[in-house]
């Protein structure tokens, strides 16, 4: 008789041997998608579906010429609407998430450098036109006006 403890398995004589696990976990390869935008693409694939089963029966009744044909391509047209607001959908709340939560836009190492040089210039302008009006820096002692 076999008893489970864990990773090992009693044998008969009280010998324990070691069993593979049933199945070893893996990171995953992508993050899972945001809750919102992981809704909005369930409710694009059952609207989907259902549009293809809805036009599948229109084209059955259509060769079989029940009166049943027009009302369901009628509402194959109205649903292939909806499914196409349905795709879009999941667009839109993918690109709103990201804007909102998604990725940090961080300056490259190069465009941060080009706006440090381009402020230090404009800073060096600034002191060099101060310094030819006469003007100097606050705090510093220096001529009070014009006289």
């Amino acid at each position: 008789m076999r008893e489970r403890q864990g990773h090992f398995e009693a044998l008969d004589d009280g010998e324990y041997t070691e069993r593979r696990p049933l199945w070893v976990d893996e990171p995953a390869r992508r993050p899972r998608l945001p809750d919102p935008v992981r809704k909005a693409a369930v409710r694009a694939v059952l609207i989907v579906s259902l549009t293809l089963i809805q036009a599948m029966t229109a084209f059955f009744c259509t060769m079989a010429e029940s009166w049943l044909a027009f009302p369901m391509v009628l509402s194959s047209v109205a649903s292939t609407v909806v499914a196409t607001w349905g795709v879009c959908d999941v667009w839109v709340t993918r690109q709103v998430w990201n804007q909102r939560n998604g990725v940090v836009s961080m300056p490259s190492s190069t465009a941060r450098r080009l706006r440090r040089e381009r402020r230090r210039a404009r800073r060096q302008a600034r002191v060099a036109g101060r310094a030819k009006e006469g003007i100097r820096s606050p705090g510093g002692q220096g001529q009070l006006s014009h006289s």
